[in-house]
């Protein structure tokens, strides 16, 4: 029984082609990064870094974000070594099939689909409101009762545009990764060319006393502040689904991959530095803390055309994850632990265009109905989870002599490895109870379809 339920992926079989069902390479280094900057920079620049400066880190949440960022920067290099080591689609779920084995594997699959769609439907419950605000300006109104989670009792019934953007970005994804890439390519120039803006107006009005005190909450702040805004790096793991899609792989994976936390990171630093000089940190504790600081100063215009990035960022981090679950789908599927018709492909188009439409359904009917506040955290799990496996997997993979010695290598091997896996099991402590809870109910579905599906029907059996 052990041996069924842990028996590994060999390495040489997942990289040698099989018939005609192979997903095309198009992509190269800066499609990577625009992919990774694409997913990173969203909700978390828009929004995480008023409230957590009011109530966590003061202007010191510069800090909080490079102390995210260099926790980041472990998993993503170790992420970085899978990829290029192992370039085949299905992120952190393929690299445990191969060291781990079968079942640790579908977990972690089972919690990156969670994450994913979670991530989704979270976003773009978000996009709606901001689009409604953003419409509001040119004094149209959306109905409030279609543009809502289900709460009769607040007039709201279901969040249309929620799901229209979902089934949009599902059917752009069908065309090709090429095509959306190109499209999330324009998205993010817009995304970062409008943070620009922000950063290039706002710093002439900031007034150096705002800093002061600087760290208002102590090192402990700071640190609770980095537990929060680690969040806002969520995303660069998606990037490396993509790996079965990208020429040379083995330069242009990890490339791809610290490149976009690097611009990310010093985005997210730029943007709490100008928003904490502008206004006094404890006035941030607001939705929308960087169109709010231009109307402070009274630069609507520049607030209109923020909220217009904010709606143009959100999409970008929407194709990301829901394009990092078809492609997880996509590897179930190729390994009978879910139907085979999750693995076809389009004739035309190269792209599991049925697992798409599914997982975008799915993923829909939870924006368009089920309130996600509470739900937020379990994205958070999930993606902690696999960086964990990943990280610590590393030194299971150096083991593994069939693996070509080219390609990128962590660095203090295997030191910094395992300061990723500490550094990513602590912060899954601090998660709450009720989030371990329905982490839990979640991963006991998952073994049931594990145990009366995805067992019996394994590739593996074939072997």
């Amino acid at each position: 029984m052990k041996n069924v339920l842990f028996r590994r992926k060999n390495l040489e079989d997942l990289l040698k082609k099989k018939g005609d069902v192979q997903l095309q390479q198009t992509l190269g280094a800066f499609d990577i990064i625009l992919l990774g900057v694409g997913a990173i920079v969203g909700t978390g620049i828009f929004i995480l870094p008023g409230t957590v400066a009011a109530a966590h880190s003061g202007p010191a949440i510069v800090f909080s974000f490079i102390i995210a960022a260099i926790v980041c920067a472990f998993a993503a290099m170790c992420y970085s070594e899978f990829s290029s080591s192992v370039p085949v689609t299905g992120s952190a779920y393929t690299y445990g099939y191969i060291v781990f084995g079968e079942l640790v594997a579908w977990l972690v699959g089972w919690a990156l689909l969670l994450e994913y769609g979670l991530a989704v439907a979270a976003v773009a419950t978000g996009w709606s409101a901001y689009l409604s605000a953003l419409l509001e300006g040119f004094n149209i109104t959306i109905p409030k009762a279609i543009s809502g989670s289900f709460n009769p009792a607040d007039g709201t019934y279901i969040n249309v545009p929620a799901i229209a953007i979902i089934l949009a970005t599902a059917f752009l994804l069908t065309l090709g990764i090429r095509a959306s890439t190109k499209i999330n390519t324009i998205m993010v120039f817009i995304k970062v060319g409008v943070i620009l803006l922000f950063i290039g107006v706002g710093i002439f009005y900031v007034e150096p006393a705002n800093w002061q005190p600087f760290i208002p909450f102590g090192m402990n702040g700071v640190m609770s502040g980095a537990a929060l805004v680690f969040f806002a790096y969520l995303g660069f793991d998606a990037v490396s689904s993509a790996a079965e899609e990208v020429k040379n792989p083995q330069r242009n994976m990890p490339i791809g991959i610290i490149g976009s936390l690097f611009v990310c990171t010093i985005l997210y630093v730029a943007v709490s530095l100008v928003l904490t000089g502008m206004v006094s940190y404890t006035k941030l504790n607001v939705s929308d803390p960087v169109s709010f600081v231009m109307q402070i100063v009274h630069q609507d215009w520049v607030a209109g055309v923020i909220s217009l990035g904010a709606v143009v960022g959100m999409m970008t981090v929407i194709l990301v994850m829901l394009y990092g679950g078809t492609r997880l789908l996509y590897a179930f599927g190729r390994d009978g632990l879910l139907p085979k018709s999750m693995y076809e492909l389009s004739k035309k188009y190269k792209t599991p265009i049925k697992n798409t439409w599914v997982y975008a359904t799915l993923v829909a009917f939870c924006a368009g109905f089920v309130p996600l506040s509470k739900l937020a955290e379990l994205v958070n799990i999930g993606t902690l989870l696999s960086f964990s496996i990943v990280s610590i997997g590393i030194i299971f993979l150096r083991k593994n002599k069939s693996i070509p010695s080219s390609g990128f290598k962590v660095p203090f091997f295997p030191i910094l490895p395992i300061c990723s896996f500490l550094l990513c099991l602590f912060l899954i402590t601090q998660l709450s109870v009720y989030t371990w809870i329905s982490c839990g109910i979640w991963f006991v579905f998952g073994l049931l379809f594990y145990f009366a599906y995805g067992k019996k029907h394994s590739e593996m059996n074939k072997e």
